[in-house]
């Protein structure tokens, strides 16, 4: 096993997008996007909604997002209000009779606002959008930064599935990730979460941080079964200091060694099948009645940048600096600098810095990768009905490498299908890159697959 994973661990995409993130250009406008829109309002598609609060208090070297970090939170009121500009100037462009059937607040910390400040955000939503009465709506929290009045208010506003962050139980862990929190609180929050009445409650583990073993982690994967989510997200901790330079405050001698991470993931997934959590994807775990779960064995999940999602219909329109949008046939995305993106919102544009639009080779290959990353499995019939063309041979030069990958045991090749193997599943981001017509020059921008 260790020679198959040292063969196969190398760097590449994630894909929460096809093609990935690295090949948005500058050369596409907010004209570009705003012709866009008016494509994807023929489709007349159900909508999905994001919205990115940056600001966190203090910062957690793992984190690979987008952030600003401050103790004064007074400088979420003036995001707000160019937030809110965005959405009303976005929605103006929007057929009104599209219907919103997700709606997720990230960051960032969504928790960093007052309630007061979240009521706003969210009463102009609504005012702006009609959300479906049986909508997903979501939300990250940091859960030191909450008390059980917040958690409830959430949950009265609306809002019917929570997440939050615990990547590890240890002290020492915590403490070398600048993450500290108290084994108790976490317990609290998620019992505040339940009487509360969240549809959902999901929460987060990193695996590869420093200090951690296998004894170490398997006490942390115990505390959170104990915890008794809905859904639990096992991330590969992705060592990247080149991107991400607050990663070097990391101890990187601490970090553990390949052969450690994968005992660590394979006992990951032995402890939580164990204890009825169906292996979704490559690093998420649900229960058996979880809309994730359902979705997958319907063969009906889906990727975007924000992860697994059940809503395969969806357009995702992205709100806030750095937000994506995920269009049929394009990506878009907003500023990641807030004095970039309050100028072009006080220009009256549309705050999107670069963008890529998807060509028919794009979008097939698009929905090859999506159905081997979320269902392990591909039926050539589908996307050939999909797209008039013979699956053999529009990637007879796909099928030809993926037989070397069969040798290796991370593949089963049939007539018919494509099939990912128990092995494979570990290695998924390899099978898919197969595909990947854009990673040639890339490999140096991606985390390692283990």
């Amino acid at each position: 096993m260790l020679d198959i994973i040292k063969k196969y661990d190398t760097p590449t995409p994630r894909y929460t997008s096809y093609p990935p993130a690295t090949e948005l250009t500058e050369k596409f406008t907010f004209k570009d996007f705003q012709a866009r829109i008016t494509a994807s309002n023929l489709r007349r598609s159900p909508l999905a909604l994001y919205f990115h609060i940056p600001f966190c208090q203090n910062p957690c070297y793992y984190c690979g997002c987008n952030t600003i970090f401050s103790q004064n939170k007074n400088i979420a009121q003036l995001y707000l209000e160019y937030l809110v500009k965005e959405i009303e100037n976005t929605a103006k462009l929007i057929d009104p009779q599209r219907e919103v059937v997700q709606v997720h607040w990230g960051g960032g910390t969504p928790n960093y606002l007052s309630l007061s400040q979240v009521e706003f955000l969210w009463k102009k939503i609504t005012q702006n959008f009609t959300v479906n009465s049986n909508a997903e709506i979501s939300i990250e929290i940091n859960p030191c930064e909450v008390d059980k009045e917040y958690i409830f208010f959430l949950r009265d506003l609306g809002f019917n599935r929570i997440s939050f962050g615990i990547q590890d139980f240890n002290p020492q862990v915590q403490s070398a990730v600048n993450r500290i929190q108290p084994e108790k609180k976490l317990f609290d929050v998620m019992d505040w979460i339940k009487v509360a009445g969240f549809k959902s409650a999901n929460v987060d583990l990193i695996y590869g941080l420093p200090y951690q073993n296998l004894d170490r982690f398997r006490k942390t994967i115990k505390k959170t079964i104990q915890l008794d989510p809905d859904r639990i997200a096992v991330f590969n901790f992705a060592y990247v200091p080149w991107i991400k330079p607050l990663q070097k405050k990391i101890p990187v001698e601490a970090l553990p060694h390949p052969q450690e991470k994968l005992d660590i993931f394979q006992m990951t997934i032995e402890e939580l099948t164990n204890n009825d959590y169906v292996f979704i994807g490559m690093d998420h775990f649900a229960k058996p009645h979880d809309e994730l779960a359902i979705a997958q064995r319907n063969l009906q999940l889906k990727r975007t940048f924000q992860g697994y999602t059940t809503h395969p219909e969806t357009e995702l329109f992205g709100f806030g600096a750095t937000s994506v949008s995920l269009l049929e046939d394009s990506y878009a995305q907003n500023y990641k600098k807030l004095k970039d993106y309050y100028q072009a919102i006080k220009d009256g544009i549309l705050p999107v810095y670069r963008g890529f639009q998807l060509n028919r080779d794009d979008i097939i290959r698009r929905e090859v990768i999506v159905n081997i990353m979320s269902n392990f499995q591909l039926c050539k019939q589908d996307i050939e009905e999909k797209y008039h063309t013979n699956f053999d041979d529009y990637f007879f030069r796909e099928l030809q490498a993926l037989k070397n990958l069969e040798a290796d045991g991370l593949v089963h090749l049939s007539s018919t299908h494509i099939e990912v193997t128990e092995v494979g599943r570990l290695l998924v981001r390899n099978i898919a890159v197969i595909f990947d017509t854009y990673i040639t020059q890339k490999e140096q921008k991606f985390s390692r697959a283990i």
